[in-house]
């Protein structure tokens, strides 16, 4: 099982390319135990939701430029 900090990255990871079948049910897994880590991927996926909405309103950056800027914060949480 993960760590919550390893569980916290698998989640920006699933939202940015996706995870393994074992990758999936190892953070389901944690998710289905760790109420914090829950909380952290539903926070992580409205404000996910939020920046796209906000992007597409003001289509001042590029679905290029706001995946680039999702990988990049995410390598930085690695």
């Amino acid at each position: 099982m993960y760590s919550c900090k390893k569980a916290t990255e698998m989640v920006e990871k699933k939202n940015v390319v996706g995870l393994s079948f074992s990758e999936n049910f190892k953070l389901k897994l944690h998710l289905s135990i760790c109420k914090a880590c829950k909380s952290y991927q539903k926070q992580s996926v409205f404000i996910d939701a939020f920046i796209e909405n906000k992007t597409k309103q003001e289509d001042n950056i590029t679905e290029i430029e706001n995946n680039e800027l999702k990988t990049s914060i995410i390598s930085k949480l690695v």
